[in-house]
């Protein structure tokens, strides 16, 4: 399996719009973060984890050609705004893009996106997608994929674990339940923030203690916001805990 980040930062992204912090002027790419998202590659099937704002500018930096499926956490604008792109997918495969996630999130996206599911003139082009309810474990593309329900303040959105690999990003509580689905990992993904707390995401000692308890073999945080500087940050972590950047890619 391969995991690309292609974006790693928060809603606002960094740098974040009439901001001057030390982060946001950084010279240091791996503080450049475009809104979270990954593909992840399972012998030739590549699937995509949620459509932020700048996913035509992710998949054209790391030479994306295909995607057979999406996963969606949730319906956040940070994660779906690009999906109008996923037609040039549709071009390139001639169908219709498998897309899974919650009712709650297809019921936003169906509203957000209306002009997709309605007959429309003739021109200018729109997506084309099968919207899949799921709520236990699926398979995607012909790979197998167990949804993860976690609490995004009140919101419940999807994690996704693939194999001995779990994306959890946005995230402030992690059921029981949800735990143990998260148990043996070799590689977890996290959304952890900032160091402060807050109350619909993660903040670093959660995400810290999370990973303690869970103790994958690495973990990985994303979701991160202009508060959090690469480098310092990566020294106070333990070993085994790491803040993810656009572009990293892993072999699990």
């Amino acid at each position: 399996m391969i995991v690309t980040f292609l974006g790693t930062g928060t809603s606002h992204g960094v740098p974040m719009i009439a901001c001057d912090c030390p982060v946001c002027t950084s010279d240091d790419p791996h503080n450049n973060r475009t809104r979270s998202s990954a593909l992840i590659e399972v012998n030739g099937v590549r699937l995509l984890i949620d459509t932020g704002p700048e996913m035509r500018i992710q998949a054209l930096r790391e030479g994306i050609t295909h995607v057979d499926a999406i996963l969606f956490t949730h319906a956040h604008a940070d994660h779906v705004f690009g999906l109008d792109d996923v037609r040039r997918f549709n071009d390139i495969s001639n169908g219709a893009m498998p897309c899974y996630g919650s009712e709650q999130t297809l019921t936003t996206i169906r509203r957000a996106f209306d002009y997709v599911f309605r007959p429309t003139q003739i021109g200018g082009g729109k997506p084309k997608l099968d919207l899949i309810k799921v709520d236990s474990p699926f398979e995607a593309a012909g790979v197998p994929v167990i949804p993860i329900p976690v609490l995004h303040g009140r919101i419940k959105v999807f994690g996704f674990r693939i194999g001995n690999f779990a994306y959890v990003t946005d995230c402030s509580q992690i059921p029981e339940q949800s735990m143990e689905l998260l148990s043996d990992l070799d590689t977890l993904v996290l959304g952890v923030i900032r160091h402060e707390p807050h109350e619909t995401h993660l903040c670093v000692n959660q995400g810290i203690e999370i990973a303690e308890k869970l103790t994958p073999h690495q973990t990985y945080f994303t979701h991160i916001t202009h508060r959090l500087d690469h480098e310092s940050t990566n020294r106070m972590l333990p070993d085994n805990i790491r803040l993810a950047y656009d572009g990293l890619r892993l072999t699990i």
